[in-house]
């Protein structure tokens, strides 16, 4: 790869630390090696990872609070779970991931960065049967109604879920809907940006009980 990290960030705009920006590169360096191995990410270059993956962290991170726990569920390649761990050394966040073999790729990362992250191989719903959390987070896990299938159960025990997502959100919410998986939970667009390079923009899906005041 020509450019840096340090090179990328610049051409965007964007201000880090040494450390974050070091952490970062490590963090790269080694899911695109897993990569190899399987299917973690298609973001295998710094200009995508910038673009696609550390925006939309940075995006996340700006709604949650100091001091937070964070659920990042369906973790896959570890986005936004352990970049926004770097950016925000001030919360605490697991990972949960269904999958073994991801949830063993993510658990080598973490160790050889030595990072202070639990991964859990889990479903989501059956960690929340037992764990609670500040804030739930979640990218490319699947359309909204699943989302609010896995999590049916546990909006008792859930104080607010952040859901980046696409364009075709607001088809999502319909189809939810549809499916009666809204019923008593407020959804609210938290944070909407353009996606680099494209004519769309993401969004940050709040969304809470609704017998509870917005958090």
């Amino acid at each position: 790869m020509a450019d840096s990290l340090k090179d990328v960030l610049e051409s965007h705009q964007i201000e880090l630390s040494d450390h974050q920006i070091q952490q970062l590169e490590e963090y790269c360096r080694l899911l695109w090696s897993w990569n190899k191995k399987m299917n973690l990410t298609r973001h295998t270059d710094y200009e995508l990872f910038v673009t696609r993956d550390l925006i939309d962290t940075i995006e996340l991170s700006n709604l949650i609070g100091e001091g937070q726990e964070v659920l990042d569920f369906g973790s896959g390649g570890g986005v936004p779970g352990i970049p926004l761990a770097i950016l925000r050394d001030d919360i605490e966040v697991s990972l949960c991931e269904s999958v073994g073999k991801k949830a063993k790729a993510l658990a080598n990362i973490i160790g050889e960065m030595r990072l202070p992250i639990p991964v859990n191989h889990a479903r989501v719903e059956d960690l929340l049967d037992d764990l609670r959390f500040d804030v739930i987070t979640c990218r490319a896990v699947g359309p909204l109604w699943k989302l609010c299938f896995w999590l049916n159960d546990h909006w008792h025990s859930i104080i607010q879920v952040l859901a980046i997502k696409g364009p075709k959100w607001v088809d999502e919410r319909a189809e939810a809907r549809h499916r009666g998986l809204m019923k008593g939970v407020n959804l609210r667009k938290a944070a909407s940006y353009p996606m680099i390079g494209t004519e769309s923009e993401s969004v940050i899906l709040k969304m809470w009980p609704g017998y509870r005041e917005e958090p």
